[in-house]
């Protein structure tokens, strides 16, 4: 890099030196705020955009049962990987994960409206597997196999310590 020009510090006795540094000022302080916002948004080690992967899958799984496809949705896989991460973080498998974290609050939070369910996994598991276990599992299946369902979202988080251990979520709306 070359520099072209040089400038001298300001000083208290500059007028804009308050002003600039006001602006400077603020300015980081929103840049730290926005960066500690997206921490809560987006864990490391997700799986968003697993929605896109196993549209095929699902959609197999429902052609069998003369169901229609459903269509990924970024609604309700931005609940999943709330879900996904909040598994994560406890380091279990629950639908409820504390105080505000439960399966009605992230409908709620995420304006799903309609008929919803969800389906949660853990585990070393491909797509595939997740889905063989969840058809082999009545609860599981008779919601991939609710006839109301249009839409679906799915993630996972994978753990912090091993990175093959991930926590599932799949949520499913009309």
């Amino acid at each position: 890099m070359k520099i072209t020009s040089l400038e001298t510090e300001p000083t208290d006795s500059d007028p804009t030196f308050f002003r600039d540094r006001r602006m400077f000022v603020a300015g980081t302080g929103l840049f730290a705020l926005s960066m500690l916002a997206g921490c809560g948004t987006m864990p490391a080690g997700s799986g968003a955009g697993a929605s896109n992967s196993a549209a095929g899958t699902l959609a197999g799984i429902r052609s069998t049962e003369n169901l229609s496809r459903l269509v990924p949705d970024s609604q309700l896989e931005r609940a999943a990987l709330q879900q996904a991460g909040y598994m994560a973080s406890a380091k279990r498998m629950t639908h409820t994960t504390g105080w505000g974290k439960d399966f009605a609050s992230r409908v709620n939070g995420n304006h799903i409206e309609g008929a919803a369910a969800e389906n949660i996994a853990q585990g070393r598991m491909d797509i595939r597997r997740l889905f063989e276990m969840w058809m082999n599992s009545p609860p599981h299946r008779r919601n991939i196999l609710d006839a109301r369902f249009t839409r679906f979202g799915l993630a996972y988080v994978s753990d912090a310590k091993n990175p093959d251990w991930r926590y599932w979520a799949l949520v499913l709306g009309k």
